[in-house]
């Protein structure tokens, strides 16, 4: 289990996450919702250790969490100019990851240089590089960003898959009709603060909390707008 309490990050002066507290089953997939600038990308940041925590404490079953133990598919990703998308893949060494059924899976070029890859070929090249690392905790920041119908299907297949195989799934995505299908339980994240976390049953409660607060948010700013 990893146990997330009452963490704190700031940006200099600005305090960006306030107090977090989470924990989180392996087996389960939890997806993290709210809207820009919410602080969902800096939280990741931080369990994965990339951002240091100003308080508070993230272990995984009482020890301190180590990235060695995480598989971090960020919402953008660096690739190296002049590489061919199955020498990407290559970087990672796991003989029982065929990368040729893979690429096929997903219809991605793997013979062609990346710089030539549209955006979708490069967030499912980028998924390939995190599911070849085999590891126990996958984050996934905004994967379906990009993606077409049929990608976003595999994609939501495979982390089905990855729960059965008890690994620990966190995504977040600004698409959050995507979530239902595959979140055991989702956080609910505002203004650097989890407000609440939702279990399956209740998913829907939280589409029309949003929903309802994002229709209110732009009625106010619409009204000294002319159209």
């Amino acid at each position: 289990m990893i146990s997330i309490e009452n963490i704190n990050v700031s940006y200099g002066k600005k305090k960006v996450l306030k107090n977090v507290s989470m924990k989180i089953e392996k087996g389960n997939v939890y997806g993290i919702v709210g809207l820009n600038g919410s602080g969902k990308t800096t939280l990741l940041n931080a369990i994965y250790g990339i951002k240091k925590v100003d308080a508070g404490t993230i272990l995984q079953n009482n020890e301190k969490l180590s990235k060695q133990n995480i598989a971090y598919i960020e919402a953008e990703n660096f690739f190296y100019s002049y590489i061919k998308g199955k020498e990407y893949l290559n970087l990672i060494n796991n003989k029982n990851f065929d990368a040729d059924l893979w690429g096929k899976l997903f219809n991605i070029p793997l013979n062609e240089l990346i710089d030539n890859y549209s955006t979708g070929m490069k967030k499912k090249l980028s998924v390939l590089f995190g599911l070849k690392m085999n590891k126990n905790i996958y984050i996934f920041d905004e994967p379906f960003n990009g993606l077409d119908v049929e990608s976003v299907q595999i994609l939501k297949t495979i982390m089905k898959k990855l729960k059965k195989s008890t690994k620990t799934v966190i995504v977040t995505s600004h698409i959050i009709e995507v979530l239902p299908d595959i979140c055991d339980y989702i956080f609910y994240i505002s203004d650097g603060e989890i407000k609440n976390k939702y279990p399956i049953d209740e998913f829907d409660i939280l589409k029309q909390q949003l929903y309802l607060m994002i229709e209110n948010n732009v009625e106010d700013l619409m009204k000294n707008i002319k159209i």
